[in-house]
């Protein structure tokens, strides 16, 4: 899901924000239905059931969380996006606990409390004060929308269950999230900015369709299946260490002490959050 942070930067300057998340999923969609449409006609008969369950999960995890960060990117600071975007495992704790039942562990705590002093320290280059001096835009509440929309698709998709198999069910999704996009990209093209079908607008969606798109919501909704949805939530931690990487490899940036203290406190913070089964912290 870091490779989102790529796209951001990247991706916007070449294709309209929500029509590149409009065509990334359009395109997921796309993808899977050769593999899944005889999965979804034998059991079309749940479809009407579970249409309402998979539009609010397509619009959540596809629409929220694909259109929001592309629109952030134009007004507000990666430094921004990685601060707020870390409050969404807060989010899926608290909204767990009280959706899902999920019991609060203390080791949970003292691995959210790591992961946050960690990406703190990355973003901030080793000098906590600076958060003091970060200005907020309009960019950074796209952000917060984004990481509580994504909250909620990892608690619900966890908790609502369906008869679908589980890429048949996501290609669903993907195409729920396209149609609750659909007119936002149609909007966006006729009074803000047209999409220009070249080699970058296909290079950028399908890229976007494939990283951040199928495999890493592929890779997450395992995880979640057998760690529940507050554990993996913290996972997204890990966002801002392969952020880093990625800066590195395609922008230059220096690794500094700081990342390698950072990354080392994150990856104990999760480390921590998968021990909340210890008997004796329950």
């Amino acid at each position: 899901m870091a490779t989102n942070s790529i796209i951001a930067r990247g991706g916007v300057i070449h294709v309209p924000p929500i029509s590149l998340a409009f065509y990334r999923w359009f395109f997921v969609f796309l993808i899977l239905l050769p593999f899944t449409i005889n999965t979804i006609l034998e059991n079309r008969n749940y479809l009407a059931k579970e249409s309402k369950q998979l539009f609010f999960l397509g619009f959540m995890g596809c629409g929220i969380c694909g259109a929001f960060p592309f629109l952030a990117g134009l007004t507000t600071t990666v430094t921004n996006i990685g601060i707020i975007y870390t409050s969404s495992p807060i989010f899926i704790i608290l909204i767990s606990s009280i959706f899902l039942k999920e019991k609060i562990f203390k080791l949970q705590i003292y691995g959210l409390a790591l992961c946050l002093f960690g990406v703190f320290l990355i973003i901030t280059k080793g000098r906590i004060s600076l958060l003091l001096g970060l200005k907020f835009t309009t960019g950074d509440l796209w952000v917060l929308g984004a990481a509580i929309g994504w909250a909620l698709y990892s608690i619900f998709l966890l908790k609502w269950k369906s008869k679908f198999s589980f890429f048949s069910r996501f290609c669903l999704i993907a195409f729920m999230g396209t149609i609750s996009l659909l007119p936002f990209m149609i909007a966006e093209n006729i009074f803000f900015r047209s999409i220009n079908f070249d080699k970058y607008f296909y290079f950028w969606t399908l890229f976007a369709a494939f990283s951040p798109g199928i495999i890493a919501y592929t890779i997450h909704q395992k995880v979640q299946k057998s760690l529940g949805a507050s554990t993996t939530g913290f996972i997204l931690y890990l966002f801002a260490i392969y952020g880093t990487f990625y800066g590195i490899i395609f922008f230059n940036e220096r690794l500094e002490i700081y990342h390698y203290v950072g990354a080392i406190l994150v990856f104990l913070g999760v480390f921590f959050a998968k021990k909340k089964k210890f008997k004796l912290l329950q």
